[in-house]
């Protein structure tokens, strides 16, 4: 099994940008715990990060028949893109969208994902630890519909 994490923009910024916002955790970090997680499920981990939202368009769309499913961090593009969430659809490839922050309690914009209802699930709000829930999440859905 092969799976792709992608953050959007601003995500390099994690441990300097808003830490009482996003954490103290710096990406790579994140990524560090998500590799250790995949190597105990034994699968492989591939991460893509981009502050372009073209780039974030082009990583999806090169998933398809190349990765099992996508764990995603849209970010700010989140509520804006309807490309990511077209890119998204199109794999036909199952998808977990992430948020380090619960983006419900926030300012009112950030309500409303374009991306989460062609999403397989949703996890928001435990910081870094959301990834390594999402990662659990679609090893275990992609067994299961193996199975």
């Amino acid at each position: 099994m092969k799976l792709l994490v992608i953050n959007g923009p601003n995500l390099g910024l994690l441990g300097q940008r808003e830490p009482d916002v996003y954490g103290s955790e710096t990406l790579a970090d994140i990524e560090q715990s998500l590799q250790e997680t995949a190597s105990e499920l034994g699968v492989e981990l591939d991460t893509f990060q981009s502050n372009e939202e073209g780039a974030l368009v082009t990583a999806i769309g090169d998933a398809s028949g190349v990765y099992d499913g996508i764990i995603i961090n849209p970010a700010a593009y989140t509520h804006t893109s309807v490309a990511l969430r077209d890119a998204i659809k199109a794999t036909g490839l199952p998808c977990v969208e992430v948020h380090l922050s619960n983006t419900h309690a926030r300012e009112e914009f950030r309500h409303t994902s374009l991306t989460a209802p062609v999403c397989t699930g949703q996890i928001m709000g435990f910081g870094g630890k959301g990834y390594v829930l999402a990662l659990k999440g679609i090893v275990e859905k992609l067994r299961s519909d193996a199975s």
